[in-house]
């Protein structure tokens, strides 16, 4: 029953359609422009860096409250004597619970977005220093690439490795990994735009400075 109860709580949290609400507010259906994603990077393409990365910090605070907040406190309120293994399992559940409501949300019909800034939220309440790992992993595939997609399943690949590494847990092993391969699962339609050369690309542009005036003669 508390596992149950975690689970549809970090649910909940997780389904919160940030990205669609935000463009929502600035009269945009974000799910009919750009990839048609409710994410943080269509966000940022569509509406700039600002509603971007309040998108971002967002998506990716609904998974850290999940996992120390929610869990911690279904745990202390339902089971005060349980043991590390118990508050363990409680964490994992939200930390499912939360991914899973982000990616399926139940108030967009249950398409949602891919996972990855909720997730890292997830990863910082659990796991924080495989988060590192895999951030490193993320920086530099998208300096070399340029590609969004392919840094986030870059990262998502290392991310069992990473935990495998550094966590203790085996069970904490497994479930990175199912999440993991649920990013990537996520990414589907990137991985066929990527072979096919039509998968966006994020530009770094210099502004160059304006020519000087001549002078009249």
């Amino acid at each position: 029953m508390g596992y149950m109860l975690t689970a549809l709580i970090a649910y909940l949290l997780g389904s919160i359609p940030t990205g669609f609400l935000v463009a929502k507010a600035r009269g945009v259906d974000i799910r009919t422009v750009g990839s048609g994603n409710i994410g943080a990077t269509n966000v940022f393409r569509i509406l700039g860096t600002p509603a971007g990365v309040f998108v971002l910090l967002a998506d990716a605070a609904k998974g850290w409250v999940a996992v120390f907040l929610v869990a911690r406190w279904m745990a202390g309120w339902l089971y005060p004597e349980a043991g590390l293994t118990a508050r363990e399992w409680f964490a994992l559940v939200a930390a499912v619970g939360a991914i899973l409501g982000h990616n399926y949300t139940c108030w967009l019909h249950f398409k949602g977005g891919k996972g990855i800034a909720t997730s890292a939220g997830v990863l910082l309440a659990l796991v924080p220093i495989p988060l590192l790992v895999i951030l490193a992993v993320w920086i530099v595939v998208f300096a070399f690439s340029r590609y969004v997609s392919l840094a986030s399943m870059a990262a998502a690949f290392a991310l069992p490795f990473a935990a495998w590494v550094f966590a203790e847990s085996r069970t904490i092993i497994v479930v990175t990994a199912v999440l993991a391969a649920l990013a990537i699962y996520k990414h589907k339609g990137n991985i066929k735009r990527l072979l096919a050369g039509t998968e966006n690309r994020i530009s770094v542009k210099k502004k160059t400075a304006p020519e000087a005036p001549k002078a009249s003669a």
